[in-house]
């Protein structure tokens, strides 16, 4: 995610990631991954919300400044950026599979309408110093595809805890945190001199370019249903 390259630093993001894989399978307790009403909730909704305010507040002008990672800095940034998608990911695992997979599936359906649309439709850029590939039409379809995905699995499942209209706003709101979330990703790369961020997956862009959105999302999202539903 930061473009580390030095062995001590990829031991450090080895070990972060060892740790938390711990602590998700033998204290699960000890992150509120095992019920709602944990008294964990307190700290990990402080670590959501840091999260929510980084992505709606700060990154919008990240992106448009285009700051560097470099030093303490990048290693903050990782840890707001990673640790409370980790938290999130184990968290929403109570409301079970099916779930979990259709809050994941927001964000391929926005990925997947924005590219449709972008190449039908597309002719105005939306960040073209960061991702020329973007563009203005390709967002709104972006949000379509979500709002009509999400009022599908609004009936389905019976969601009626909030009006249809609620419900709409918290969709357009979950598909521009994604596509920030994609923008920022984009954004590492450019910084970094590089296509794809692994070749892990080619032909994909690398391992970020499928969770880039899931990152702003997720914690989002958890942040919500801790304190709505």
């Amino acid at each position: 995610l930061l473009g580390w390259r030095n062995t001590p630093r990829r031991l450090l993001g080895f070990l972060t990631a060892l740790i938390c894989a711990s602590i998700s399978l033998l204290a699960p307790e000890a992150i509120g991954a095992t019920a709602v009403a944990s008294p964990a909730q307190g700290w990990v909704l402080a670590i959501y919300a840091i999260a929510a305010l980084f992505w709606c507040l700060v990154m919008p002008f990240w992106l448009q400044k285009k700051w560097s990672l470099v030093g303490i800095g990048g290693l903050l940034v990782g840890a707001v950026v990673l640790i409370p998608t980790w938290l999130a990911m184990v968290q929403l695992r109570i409301l079970g599979p099916a779930a979990l997979l259709a809050i994941f599936a927001v964000v391929w359906m926005a990925d997947i309408a924005a590219y449709f649309s972008g190449k039908a439709f597309g002719k105005h850029k939306l960040a073209p110093s960061i991702s020329p590939g973007k563009t203005w039409e390709g967002a709104i379809g972006a949000g379509v595809g979500v709002i009509i995905y999400g009022l599908v699995i609004r009936q389905i499942f019976s969601l009626e805890l909030l009006s249809w209209w609620l419900w709409v706003l918290v969709l357009i709101g979950l598909t521009t945190i994604s596509i920030v979330g994609d923008l920022y990703e984009s954004l590492l790369k450019r910084k970094a001199g590089v296509k794809d961020s692994s070749n892990v997956l080619p032909g994909h862009g690398g391992i970020l370019d499928r969770i880039d959105s899931l990152t702003s999302t997720l914690p989002v999202v958890a942040l919500f249903w801790l304190l709505v539903v």
